[in-house]
């Protein structure tokens, strides 16, 4: 569930910006404050990019949206660190409280005197936070943060969270005419993954209608898996996750991409949907086809996306022949919707959400118990089944759950002992005639008693 504002309308949500130099520990009081590892956290600089939001919870359930930025690096030149900074600057134009968090262990800095400056001129309400206070050494260290010239000052331990609670009661002093009641809601969450480069920056972009994500050519541009949530004008919300680009583990070697692959891989568990992307110039690969039976593995509904369709603009035949070999690399889930898009150009983009709407309807269908036996009756009158020289009877099935659709259908031999091929034999016909053709089901055995 995704923990969001109710009942106020988004231009008086009070915003929060984390900010500040790279590997000061914005990530860490980033988790600490909502209560869980969401950021990426690791000692080389640059990890986050992106801007990451949740909650943080300042009293019973009331909280105001916290916003961790990249880090600013007022030397670099290069693409992430303008791409960065323009995050950065958009993010403070709507924050209402800065946090400006500094490095107790590094001392104050001449990037520190910069950003200083640099917050001082957005004419914003600025906390500063003297991070990695865990010692006696650093505690006399951090007096030299007072020449910052900020009127509030806490030292604090992000990593052991010393002095959070007194950083969220000056938090609230702020916020407190403006906190906003956090609440569950059911929320369609939907996971873009594929492998780097694919265009999932980019189709987000696309869908929300605004420059959110960093966008670049640059394998590995996203890191950390961003939560954006989008409503639509009818109201109807969606939380669209952006992943790192999966590549093969022989082709990792960083940490933060294991990282972030790990990430990718526990979120495909978490959410309804996946939105699976190729892309034109390269079809179904290896590593698509690997990354596909994670989905099919844990019974996901998906789409598989084939970005970039424009290159075969009046190139018809060749396109063709592109369908039917990527029709033919997923031939192992057959059920899987397929569609043509362009995210930078827009076309066919407006086709994902109804076809969102139509998978996640039947992803959450019960059909009636006299409907399931019935099929299971036709199954039994035109088919015999037998394991090991015995026959295998198959008395009663029942739908026992949603998302994916479970059936539980109890027989007279150890479910452990039913073959793969007659298990896939029933789904397959479960599937075909219950009206779950683009949707995952679920077979379980029982031995009745």
């Amino acid at each position: 569930m995704l923990k969001i504002k109710i009942g106020v309308k988004e231009k008086i949500m009070f915003k929060i910006a984390i900010v500040g130099r790279p590997n000061v520990g914005k990530s860490t009081l980033f988790n600490t404050l909502i209560g869980e590892r969401k950021a990426i956290v690791e000692k080389t600089p640059g990890v986050t990019r992106d801007m990451i939001e949740d909650y943080v919870e300042l009293e019973d359930k009331k909280g105001a949206l916290l916003i961790d930025t990249g880090g600013i690096n007022w030397g670099g030149k290069d693409f992430f660190n303008r791409a960065v900074m323009e995050v950065v600057n958009k993010c403070l134009a709507g924050a209402d409280l800065i946090l400006f968090v500094v490095d107790a262990k590094e001392g104050l800095t001449s990037e520190d005197l910069v950003t200083a400056e640099y917050l001082r001129k957005k004419n914003k309400k600025v906390i500063l936070v003297v991070n990695k206070v865990e010692g006696k050494e650093d505690e006399e260290r951090a007096i030299e943060f007072y020449n910052l010239g900020f009127e509030n000052i806490v030292f604090i331990s992000a990593k052991n969270q010393k002095n959070i609670t007194q950083l969220k009661e000056l938090i609230k002093e702020y916020a407190k005419d403006y906190l906003e009641e956090i609440s569950e809601i059911d929320v369609i969450k939907i996971a873009i993954i594929g492998r780097p480069n694919v265009g999932k920056s980019t189709l987000i972009n696309k869908l929300l209608g605004y420059e959110r994500m960093i966008v670049s050519e640059i394998p590995g541009t996203t890191r950390d898996c961003v939560d954006v949530l989008l409503t639509l004008p009818e109201g109807k919300k969606y939380l669209l996750i952006d992943t790192p680009g999966i590549r093969r583990r022989t082709k990792i070697d960083k940490r933060v991409e294991k990282f972030s692959v790990d990430k990718a891989l526990e979120t495909i568990k978490k959410v309804d949907i996946v939105l699976f992307m190729i892309t034109a110039e390269e079809g179904i690969t290896n590593q698509d086809q690997r990354l596909l039976r994670q989905v099919q593995k844990n019974y996901k509904a998906c789409i598989l996306i084939v970005n970039k369709w424009d290159l075969f603009d009046d190139k018809r035949e060749a396109g063709n022949l592109m369908l039917e070999n990527i029709k033919y690399g997923i031939r192992f889930i057959p059920w899987i919707p397929l569609l043509t898009i362009s995210a930078k150009t827009g076309r066919r983009v407006n086709q994902i959400f109804p076809l969102i709407e139509e998978i996640y309807k039947q992803y959450n269908t019960r059909v009636n118990t006299a409907t399931v036996n019935k099929i299971l009756e036709d199954l039994k009158e035109n088919y015999t089944f037998n394991v090991k020289g015995k026959r295998v009877k198959f008395y009663y099935a029942t739908q026992v759950d949603v998302k994916p659709p479970t059936f539980v259908i109890f027989t007279n031999i150890n479910p452990d002992d039913v073959p793969k091929n007659i298990e896939k034999f029933i789904e397959n016909n479960f599937q075909k005639f219950l009206g779950f053709n683009k949707v995952p089901i679920k077979v379980v055995f029982r031995l009745r008693d």
